[in-house]
């Protein structure tokens, strides 16, 4: 069915998805020092796959990389504040997670929220272009639907754009959905 051509090219695919070939994943959170950036960091330090985690937000992230340093993972665990300091987060970086913006608030419209989070997403994305172009940009900040083709475009801009490494991440807006339909059916 498939040709001798394709198969090698298959194989590799596979093994880039394998876990034994990525035990040394180096990841940045851009936005770790929110409420979903910390509890995020906190996953990754303990995930066997991370030997590298880099945190990246305005304020207060070299505490929070202290504290998650204190546990006893193999990742390495540091915190960088500011603009000036997010090319060194990103360097080298496989993965970069970006949960950065605000959350939606009570009478905040979806334009609202994409506003505000569509300039930190643009920014974000731009250093990821310019200084990790190769990793895989995963995109939390809402609204993802209009964000994500945002991150596009900037790496289109910079000559980056590979429409295998950027992804928008639902899976909190799956569970909160499981949530209310559970609370709702008395489950």
């Amino acid at each position: 069915m498939f040709s001798a051509l394709a198969r090698p090219a298959g194989a590799a695919l596979r093994r880039s998805f394998s876990t034994s070939a990525q035990k040394n994943a180096k990841v940045a959170v851009l936005g770790a020092s929110g409420g979903i950036g910390q509890p995020l960091a906190l996953l990754l330090k303990n995930s066997p796959l991370v030997s590298r985690l880099t945190l990246y937000d305005i304020a207060h992230t070299p505490g929070v990389a202290a504290d998650l340093s204190h546990i006893e993972t193999r990742a390495t665990v540091k915190g960088y504040l500011g603009p000036e300091q997010l090319p060194d987060c990103l360097k080298g970086c496989d993965v970069v997670v970006i949960p950065a913006g605000v959350p939606r608030k009570p009478g905040m419209t979806r334009d609202d929220l994409f506003n505000t989070n569509a300039s930190i997403v643009a920014t974000l994305t731009a250093a990821c272009a310019q200084h990790c172009p190769e990793a895989m940009i995963c995109i939390i900040s809402n609204p993802v639907n209009s964000t994500i083709p945002i991150a596009t475009e900037v790496f289109k801009k910079h000559g980056a754009y590979n429409p295998n490494k950027i992804f928008g991440v639902t899976t909190l807006d799956i569970v909160r959905a499981n949530t209310f339909i559970a609370e709702l059916k008395g489950l």
